[in-house]
């Protein structure tokens, strides 16, 4: 049986620190884990909530080598406030 020095260290995070790894915004990262996109939380007491640092940084380099389509432009001559003028209507 291994003893406790002979298995790899595994390290967790907390809020804070995953803030300063992940740009991101607490209720981003909430809906990402909610749709399987983000590595899990898990509790460690009631009150405390932390990921698993290998999964952060393997959910990180896969975003990296994986490029994200861009979110398409909103078509602001469509809004029903302020609406945008066209090039063929008259100013008033």
């Amino acid at each position: 049986m291994p003893s406790v020095s002979d298995r790899p260290v595994k390290r967790s995070i907390r809020r804070n620190e995953l803030r300063e790894i992940v740009p991101l915004a607490d209720s981003t990262i909430y809906e990402m884990e909610q749709r399987g996109e983000f590595p899990r939380r898990f509790a460690l007491s009631p009150r405390c909530v932390v990921w698993d640092l290998a999964e952060v940084e393997a959910w990180l380099e896969s975003r990296r080598t994986r490029p994200i389509p861009r979110a398409k432009h909103p078509d602001v001559a469509q809004r029903k406030f302020r609406p945008v003028k066209g090039q063929g209507r008259a100013q008033a």
